[in-house]
């Protein structure tokens, strides 16, 4: 049986793939920089990849149009099992090529994502307790209806998609000293990875209830595990992807898991302090520096990819500290808000947070 796993070359034919019907289809996310002591941290930099800007609002639109453009489309369309992001992407891309769309979710997969699915056009199957389980009902419906099949994380097309991303990172800034990295069934983290390969430092992280790549660690192998918690919709999988699980042998030395709890502190802090609206698994990265679980040096950039917004707003109701004339107070002066992605100032320092929106990669 040949392993999958992803080459350079993979990301280089994605990165002209989705250059050709850039910016028609796929957004250049901005990469906002700033100081790390805006976050409570003696690091020099902390890097805000804002993904959850992406066409159907999160990361995963990449994978999905790679996946898409690289192949013949039947007539009956795509179909594709998800927690919910990666079957928005699907439909949002679907729908922007005119192709039918059809998304198998778990019983776990928010109505939020589920209203989102049904707005783009996709039929919405409903069925499973987990995604394994959406999934195996989603393979017998594609042998029997011969649509294109779409995986959440583990085709080629689909890693190399995500990691254009990173690509987009290094265009923008050259090189971050750590990459900070969500992990679900692991498309992110090895298209990642895959990218920086050991010039820069990334790292897995998880919820404790849902460590596949943690757990697939401690066995030696992928091996099946118990999710749940805070970002099971988003971070679902039962299993660590066989992509991700050859990239990250290869190129990912940590793995670390975070609460609930610090999950949630993350993402409401993005949420009060930068008026960033993501959901919980974009958060990950900001738990790990606010929880200790990840330390930089004194000199280190470290870069947070914020991997989706698909999430209930009322979710974040209450959570705000407006202060006067719709000023949001941060924790370093009065932030904007989310339409221009420009945090306010250290006061009495020059270091200036910048918004950059890169160049086209390379």
């Amino acid at each position: 049986m040949i392993s999958l796993d992803i080459a350079r070359s993979d990301i280089e034919n994605a990165l002209r793939r989705l250059a050709a019907r850039q910016p028609q289809l796929l957004r250049r996310t901005p990469l906002m920089k700033l100081p790390g002591r805006q976050f409570g941290l003696d690091c020099a930099e902390v890097w805000l990849k804002l993904e959850q800007l992406q066409l159907g609002g999160s990361f995963k639109a990449r994978g999905m149009l790679s996946r898409m453009l690289a192949n013949e489309i039947p007539a009956s369309g795509v179909i594709i099992a998800s927690g919910g992001n990666a079957g928005i992407a699907a439909a949002a891309a679907a729908q922007a090529l005119a192709v039918p769309c059809e998304v198998f979710v778990p019983l776990l997969a928010s109505q939020a994502k589920r209203d989102r699915l049904r707005q783009l056009g996709a039929s919405v199957v409903v069925t499973g307790a987990a995604y394994s389980e959406a999934l195996e009902a989603c393979l017998l419906r594609q042998r029997a209806s011969g649509a294109l099949l779409l995986h959440a994380y583990d085709q080629v097309e689909v890693v190399a998609g995500a990691a254009t991303l990173a690509a987009e990172i290094e265009a923008a800034a050259g090189l971050p000293d750590s990459v900070l990295v969500s992990v679900g069934g692991g498309g992110l983290i090895g298209g990642v990875a895959a990218w920086f390969e050991n010039r820069a430092r990334v790292v897995a992280l998880e919820p404790t209830l849902a460590p596949t790549l943690f757990q697939a660690r401690q066995a030696g192998q992928p091996v099946d595990v118990s999710v749940s918690g805070i970002a099971a919709d988003s971070l679902g999988a039962k299993r660590i992807g066989e992509i991700a699980w050859n990239v990250s042998q290869r190129y990912v030395k940590d793995a670390l898991l975070l609460s609930d709890e610090v999950i949630r502190d993350a993402q409401l802090w993005l949420w009060n302090e930068l008026k960033l609206a993501v959901e919980p698994a974009a958060a990950l990265g900001l738990a790990a520096l606010q929880s200790g679980a990840y330390r930089p040096q004194a000199q280190e950039r470290v870069c947070l990819i914020l991997c989706g917004a698909n999430l209930d707003p009322t979710s974040l109701a209450g959570y705000g500290h407006p202060g006067p004339q719709g000023c949001h107070p941060g924790p370093q002066g009065c932030h904007p808000g989310l339409q221009g992605c420009h945090p306010g100032p250290d006061p009495g320092s020059s270091a200036t947070p910048r918004l950059d929106c890169g160049s086209s990669p390379q």
